[in-house]
């Protein structure tokens, strides 16, 4: 288990939102925090930490007005910390391998590919021929349905066809290098986990997985640890201190020391 920190960006600034609450129409979105730090502020935060792996998410949509600003903040983190983030919102097969050149690891990729509701593998495809299978994470971020945990897109505003199960992620697996997964209704909540999610995401020992959504405690990474038997990441928003949380981001690295001398001496 890894902590994966994250910098969300929205209307030009780094923000914690309520997940479900986000609306193209007139850049909405309810807030949990705005930060008076830019992007770049986080990335060299999280750089001197020696946390890799991290996502920056743009949260407009390329029509927006405030797309290029939030681009310039996400621009500005890539260069802070060259190889240590990877990026989605708005990527395709044109624009990633520029992100990757501007620093990014890895780019996150959900609506170009879940495309009307269900997997176009042509797309799929073309973005591997573009950056790369081993710089592309697939963003399975869901919502529960009755027919299980369903695979929501374009900033988690429209349901897809496609439910998050092993088979799915085993299929997938040809193509990515990384699964990012939000749980949708728990995400921006700060009240705890979707323990369903984790313990499903748990079971499946493939790629790297990392969970997002609803951590408020050291007992939550704790829980997530059990659930995610020691093989998801998890990244934490709202609840940290960093984003006005109740979170200590100093004992959450701490937390993560302890799990690096644990892999190392078992």
């Amino acid at each position: 288990m890894e902590f994966r920190p994250c910098i969300d960006i929205h209307n030009g600034k780094v923000k914690q939102i309520v997940g479900g609450s986000l609306k193209d129409s007139g850049n909405q979105a309810r807030e949990n925090f705005v930060s008076e730090q830019d992007a770049a502020f986080f990335a060299n935060l999280y750089k001197k930490a020696g946390l890799k792996g991290g996502h920056i998410i743009l949260l407009n949509s390329v029509d927006s007005e405030f797309y290029e600003e939030s681009r310039r903040q996400a621009l500005g983190a890539l260069a802070a910390y060259p190889g240590g983030l990877q990026i989605g919102g708005g990527i395709t097969p044109e624009n990633g391998e520029d992100y990757l050149r501007a620093g990014a690891s890895h780019v996150i990729v959900t609506s170009y590919v879940f495309c009307g509701g269900t997997i176009h593998y042509d797309r799929l495809q073309e973005m591997v021929r573009a950056v790369g299978r081993e710089h592309l994470v697939l963003d399975l971020s869901c919502r529960k349905t009755e027919e299980g945990y369903m695979i929501v897109t374009d900033r988690w505003q429209k349901l897809t066809g496609e439910r998050v199960c092993a088979a799915l992620m085993d299929e997938l697996s040809a193509y990515c290098d990384e699964f990012l997964i939000h749980a949708v209704d728990v995400e921006g909540k700060s009240q705890g986990i979707e323990r369903e999610l984790a313990g499903l995401l748990g079971e499946w020992d493939g790629l790297p997985v990392t969970y997002a959504g609803g951590v408020h405690s050291m007992e939550d990474l704790r829980l997530l640890r059990e659930l995610g038997h020691d093989r998801l990441h998890v990244t934490i928003g709202s609840a940290l201190d960093l984003f006005g949380g109740a979170m200590s981001w100093e004992e959450v690295l701490k937390f993560v020391i302890v799990l690096r001398k644990l892999a190392i001496y078992g």
